[in-house]
């Protein structure tokens, strides 16, 4: 038997995500704008070290954001630490004209290019995460005590606009289950402010939400970072079939005057995310209204609101109703797609049609009931709008984003522009890639970046016709196909069904030799709020293909029927059938197609990994399916759906039936397990609490059945700090018990990317 090496395992972890994107630098474009104008700076972090690139779309021009080794040895001298311009100790930079300012060493520093010397300043704090500045600079907004709070930018001034807020029924919150708190505890940051400023920075609108009587959970941290004894942590948690569910009230509190106007419709459900955290609130470009959508428990309908902040007074706008989830987006957590013009009209996201398609209504000649006139249809046919990028009232068109348009790879973003009476649709992109774009503020220009699972990204900025004005970054994959990489491949096949496509992206393992017999692990996360797997290059799932790919497996994974991204009626397969797990039939059947086509995937060898709800699949697919499901890992699974978030069952299942509630529940199939499995949860999970693995535990003991557990101490549903470790045991069980051989003994990882300035980073 054949054992893996230290190197193959140093291999394999050269290719996680997090170090793989330092072998094609470039490939991930982040643009941080400078104030007032469509120019931008971005970074690049190579293996050899880290690099500040700006650029100026109106005069077409790319250049360094500043001379890295001057900049390195003027900091050098300030200092008295030696600094390397290829290894600059800080990671984003802010710029007036030439200057730039940046944070290192616990200092705020202006480097000067004129002086070439790098002067310690005493400059205003900089807005935390916690904080959220107004436009104008002059205020910044915070909670304090369940209160809203401000204070002058100079730190002259400081005081509350509310007074009476309490825990579980405070100001500016959002929900306990929204963002983990015990990740924001262990990166060491407090959660941001539910709230947005008007244009004006005279007021903001933020709202009081109510968790008083939720159901309380408590989760026991066994070991304090302190050394102290163990800690209960409390928190409010609704579940699917509970009655008491949060409630929210919008209040607008005006700066200058110290006044407070509250929503005059009352408290209306508020679900799972805090409506500002969603861009489900929004000024208008005047400050004389705000607009918001909100959607009833079971999300069958969908309403945009207009809120009067001088009276509180909130007027229905647009109302769509429908028989399973009326959505804003195709993905659960996409900004909607929803805008309202100057002019009053409303250009809505629908999916009444069958696809999800944009439409025009008219602007209501007064404040009333929603619009009863017809809209008028901007886009149509067999594919969806994935996202509005700009709408131009000018010239009366709007840019977005569509998939289903290429043949054959229905979820490969394009570029198209369209008029806003439906007339002069185009595709600005003559190729088959998936384009990420991040449109520029004014419009004019918008960022391009295109790629596919075999193809690195190319990034251009293109102005508003579609012509590309400057080249950014087109890396290549040498430095990965030196570290053993190959082009995934795409494929399709038939869902169980025997009728309906279904699509995924098969690696091949390194050193790939067609005359043997490989395992294969499917890496799965069966939705049904987002895909898996994507038309694009980049694929940074927690169970990484890639990594996999290296030790010796081939990996596969897609998306069958009840995800998104495609028609309504594709994605409405998973309503009420959140049991099927993705349709873990499907998986099934794509298997044994690739099976026919590949002779050297091995059937006897079929493994399965997944988080959150790819732990849940995962377990599902090794009970419902072990003739071909022979080994899992499981991390942190919601294997019992009723006893999980709320918004995961009211928005995918509805009411349910007693066979649909006992369908959802892992450990009803217990009895079925007879591959190797592991089970990993964290302790202070508090979003799939840790109790979902154990009571499947409970029912794996109950049938006499054996598999291994991992339970991580004070680590939550991200494995924040420990994910290294999860990670290798990961690898170890699947080794083990799939590939036939022995892990390296003693092989420590390193810890991935944590603490504060990361998880800033993750959320924008």
């Amino acid at each position: 038997m054949t054992t893996l090496t230290t190197a193959d395992y140093r291999r394999a972890e050269q290719l996680l995500p997090h170090n793989a994107a330092r072998l094609v630098p470039g490939a991930k474009i982040r643009p941080n704008r400078e104030d007032g104008t469509d120019r931008f700076w971005y970074r690049v972090d190579t293996a050899q070290g880290r690099r500040f690139v700006l650029v100026d779309p109106a005069a077409g021009d790319r250049k360094a954001a500043f001379d890295h080794d001057r900049l390195a040895a003027a900091l050098s001298s300030a200092s008295g630490t030696a600094v390397e311009g290829a290894h600059l100790p800080f990671t984003s930079i802010s710029r007036s004209g030439d200057t730039v300012e940046f944070t290192a060493f616990d200092t705020r520093w202006r480097y000067v290019p004129d002086d070439d010397r790098c002067i310690r300043i005493d400059a205003p704090d900089q807005a935390a995460i916690h904080e959220r500045p107004s436009p104008d600079g002059q205020w910044v907004a915070f909670v304090r005590d369940h209160d809203i709070w401000v204070r002058s930018a100079d730190h002259t001034e400081e005081f509350a606009l509310t007074d009476d807020g309490e825990k579980y029924f405070d100001y500016g919150s959002n929900l306990d289950v929204a963002l983990s708190r015990t990740m924001l505890r262990n990166a060491g940051v407090t959660a941001p402010p539910m709230l947005a400023w008007s244009p004006d920075s005279r007021r903001l609108i933020t709202h009081r939400i109510d968790q008083r009587h939720l159901r309380e959970q408590v989760l026991v941290e066994s070991t304090p970072r302190d050394g102290g004894p163990p800690v209960a942590h409390s928190f409010r948690y609704a579940m699917p079939q509970d009655e008491q569910h949060a409630g929210a009230r919008f209040v607008v509190l005006d700066v200058t005057r110290r006044s407070v106007v509250w929503e005059a419709t009352g408290p209306s459900y508020i679900g799972h995310l805090s409506p500002f955290a969603r861009g489900w609130v929004w000024w208008s470009h005047d400050g004389a209204a705000l607009y918001f959508l909100r959607q009833p428990r079971y999300a069958r309908s969908l309403g945009l609101y207009r809120l009067d902040p001088d009276t509180g007074a909130v007027d229905l706008l647009v109302d769509e109703h429908g028989t399973t989830r009326v959505e804003p987006a195709q993905l659960i957590f996409d900004r909607p797609m929803v805008r309202v013009l100057s002019t009053g009209e409303v250009l809505w996201y629908s999916q009444r049609d069958g696809w999800g398609h944009l439409y025009l209504y008219p602007a209501l000649p007064r404040p009333g009931s929603a619009s009863t006139d017809e809209p008028t249809r901007i886009t149509t046919g067999a594919w969806a709008v994935r996202r509005i990028l700009h709408v131009d009232e000018d010239n009366r068109t709007v840019l977005f984003l569509t998939s289903g348009l290429v043949p054959g790879e229905p979820y490969a973003r394009q570029l198209c522009t369209v008029g806003l009476d439906g007339t002069g649709f185009t595709n600005h992109n003559d190729d088959a890639f998936d384009h990420e774009v991040v449109a520029a503020p004014s419009g004019a220009y918008f960022l391009d970046t295109a790629s596919a699972v075999d193809t690195p990204p190319r990034t251009v900025v293109r102005d508003a016709a579609g012509a590309t004005v400057v080249e950014l970054e087109r890396p290549d994959t040498a430095l990965l196909v030196a570290a053993g990489w190959t082009p995934p491949e795409r494929f399709s096949a038939k869902a169980a069904d025997g009728v309906t496509d279904i699509h995924g992206t098969l690696w091949r393992p390194h050193g790939f030799d067609p005359s043997r017999r490989y395992p294969l692990v499917d890496s799965a996360y069966p939705g049904p709020q987002i895909m898996r797997a994507t038309a694009g290059f980049s694929n940074p799932h927690f169970v990484s293909p890639e990594a996999l790919a290296a030790l010796g497996f081939a990996v596969v994974t897609m998306d069958g029927r009840g995800t998104p991204g495609r028609s309504k009626a594709f994605h409405d397969a998973s309503y009420g059938n959140l049991g099927n797990a993705g349709f873990i039939e499907d998986h099934v059947a794509a298997i044994h197609q690739l099976a026919d086509r590949h002779p050297w995937i091995d059937l006897d060898r079929v493994g399965i990994a997944g988080v959150s709800g790819g732990g849940f699949a995962t377990v599902r697919a090794m009970l419902t399916h072990p003739d071909l499901y022979k080994v899992g890992v499981a991390l942190c699974g919601n294997h019992d759906i009723r006893h999980y978030l709320a918004l995961w069952a009211d928005t995918y299942l509805g009411e349910g039936t007693a066979e649909q509630w006992a369908d959802v529940a892992n450990p009803n199939l217990a009895a079925n397990l007879t591959g190797r499995l592991l089970l990993v949860h964290g302790e202070l999970d508090d979003n799939v609490l840790p109790y979902q693995t154990l009571n499947l535990v409970d029912a794996l003991i109950d049938a006499d059945k054996d598999f291994d557990l991992l339970i991580v101490p004070g680590v939550e549903h991200s494995f924040m700090g420990r994910g290294h470790y999860v990670t290798r045991r990961t690898w170890d069980h699947l080794v083990r018990h799939l590939l036939g051989t022995q892990p390296p003994e003693g092989y420590a990882m390193q810890p991935f990317p944590a603490g504060a300035e990361h998880l800033a980073e993750q959320l924008g």
